[in-house]
């Protein structure tokens, strides 16, 4: 399906009035200075900072530079605010990858600390969560905030992919209560057609569209890919416009 249409995947008896509001009030109040942890509606005590490894450090170096980063659609909606969890996967069959970010001022370069990073992504058989024949389900979505260092982590496996889109995963990124960048990611392709050559991938073969055809594609969208134990590590940086001013 074409990336134009890609909100009409999500059920309409989900979706929220104004995607700004996305009900992550609990969240970000939950950012702010000396907060204590946060409590998801299922009940669940959520310590809001994101931790990630030291080791990281000289892979967001060559990950991203200051540039604001590209705004793209938000595809198929996030609509449920209360998956504040690293570990996306549930029971999603896939290759693991670990997708780190980095999200940082546009104007400054400075990371952004507390800021709330979403990201969610199909399986590999190309299907979103919370979709009209899946409403209950929110496998592949998940909401971290930012440590000291503006950084966010999260386990999940490759996407597979679907109808007129290339391989990506979505992203969102809000900062004092305000959104401040919808973007996307994407993989290199040396590096899709290694991992869809592997089950569970090789259960949807033919794949349509690939980089260089997507509407949205970009070079700097691109995760800086290393292998990481079994799976991949993917990292990137966000430069977002955390005051708003077009920067």
């Amino acid at each position: 399906m074409p990336h134009d249409h890609e909100g009409q995947r999500v059920s309409r008896r989900k979706l929220i009035a104004g995607i700004s509001s996305l009900g992550l009030g609990a969240l970000l109040a939950a950012c702010a200075p000396d907060a204590a942890p946060a409590t998801s509606s299922t009940g669940a005590v959520v310590t809001p900072r994101a931790t990630t490894a030291k080791d990281l450090t000289s892979l967001f170096d060559q990950a991203g530079t200051c540039t604001l980063s590209p705004a793209t659609t938000a595809g198929p909606f996030y609509f449920d605010a209360d998956r504040i969890r690293s570990d996306i996967r549930e029971d999603r069959q896939g290759l693991r990858l670990r997708v780190a970010i980095k999200v940082q001022d546009s104007e400054t370069c400075e990371p952004l600390r507390d800021a709330v990073v979403e990201i969610w992504h199909c399986d590999a058989a190309g299907s979103y969560s919370g979709t009209e024949s899946q409403d209950d389900e929110r496998y592949l979505r998940g909401a971290q905030v930012t440590n000291a260092d503006g950084i966010v982590e999260f386990t999940t496996i490759w996407p597979g992919w679907y109808q007129g889109r290339t391989i990506h995963i979505h992203a969102m990124v809000h900062f004092t209560d305000v959104r401040v960048l919808t973007t996307q990611v994407m993989f290199d392709e040396a590096l899709n057609t290694e991992v869809l050559a592997q089950a569970p991938y090789t259960d949807r073969p033919d794949r349509d569209t690939r980089n260089g055809d997507d509407g949205i594609y970009r070079d700097d969208m691109l995760l800086k890919v290393t292998k990481d134990d079994d799976g991949y590590l993917g990292v990137i940086v966000f430069a977002a416009d955390s005051d708003r001013d077009g920067a």
